[in-house]
């Protein structure tokens, strides 16, 4: 056959099977007229180097086997040389990614170095403690949406709790139908970010979506007064992971532990309101006031969220418990 022909058959350019031939891994022979024929065991070959060639191996490193084709066995590595072939490649690949893992998490300690430096958090692992200027994601962007109250709170005050436990970030479950007789504060929320993290696209423009970092901290600074108002206990919940959740009561020292749903077990019984984004549901945001086992009161819509602690608070202080 002739070389395009071949070329067509194995899946490779003119170009590609001019250089095998270079190389002198491919030798078809010669026709009286000068020009080079084909055969199905040259075909066979040229497709041998560019599949070894596509799982990395270069292909001047393809030789030995191709010598094993070439000595009749069945397979091209079938042979001990080519064995070798493979084990070579396979610690080059090893060396390559753990070059390239060691590289990508210097480009990530940059990059958190680089985020938190202009966060009021510190550095995690640069231990220190220093002022610094508000990130983005505490400081709310203006004319954010306002979210409209769509009446999907409505029915919830005076609903009994349901019977869930939820996995909290203090390591212990929480039973959501046993928070004791007094009030108890749980504000609900889509998802926090993180400042080594981008805001996903389109997140500012969702009404009620931005501003879980800020609501988280208006908490945290209204705490003491909250509990003295009369809460018996504060919680954040949301659809996050308890190890995220973890790490986002650590770096903004939050005093009360927040509550991971994964399964929106609590949306699904009370009929909480949720939305889609990017694939995933989120809850809404919006605060339980829980009192012997049920919904006494409900914020719905929150807005500002950064403002959000100071309003159950006031809320308290004007509906003292009896």
């Amino acid at each position: 056959m002739k070389i395009g022909e071949l070329a067509g058959r194995a899946g490779v350019t003119i170009k590609a099977v001019r250089y095998y031939e270079s190389l002198g891994l491919v030798a078809p022979r010669r026709l009286a007229n000068g020009y080079r024929d084909y055969t199905e065991d040259d075909a066979r070959l040229v497709r041998e180097i560019r599949t070894l060639s596509s799982l990395g191996i270069p292909v001047e490193r393809t030789r030995p086997f191709l010598a094993c084709l070439a000595a009749g066995r069945q397979h091209a590595d079938d042979c001990p040389e080519s064995l070798a072939g493979y084990r070579e490649a396979v610690d080059e690949l090893t060396e390559r990614i753990e070059a390239l893992t060691a590289r990508r998490a210097i480009l990530m300690h940059h990059l958190r170095q680089a985020a938190y430096r202009n966060s009021s958090i510190p550095f995690p692992d640069d231990g220190e403690h220093g002022e610094h200027p508000m990130s983005d994601l505490h400081r709310l962007p203006e004319n954010l949406p306002v979210p409209e109250d769509d009446g999907a709170a409505d029915h919830l005050p005076g609903l009994v709790v349901p019977r869930i436990e939820l996995a909290s970030t203090t390591g212990e479950k929480v039973c959501i139908h046993a928070l004791g007789t007094g009030r108890t504060i749980v504000y609900v929320y889509p998802l926090t970010g993180r400042p080594d993290a981008d805001i996903s696209h389109g997140w500012e423009a969702i009404p009620g979506a931005r501003g879980c970092t800020a609501e988280a901290c208006d908490f945290r600074d209204h705490h003491h007064e909250l509990l003295a108002a009369g809460a018996q206990g504060v919680f954040g919940l949301s659809s996050q992971d308890t190890g995220y959740q973890r790490e986002v009561v650590e770096r903004l020292r939050l005093p009360f532990a927040m509550l991971s749903d994964p399964r929106l077990s609590l949306a699904a019984a009370l009929g909480l309101p949720t939305f889609a984004f990017d694939g995933v549901t989120l809850f809404k945001r919006l605060t339980l006031v829980i009192r012997d086992g049920a919904i006494e009161h409900v914020f719905y819509p929150v807005f500002p969220p950064d403002a959000h602690a100071q309003q159950v608070l006031a809320w308290l202080r004007d509906n003292p418990a009896e």
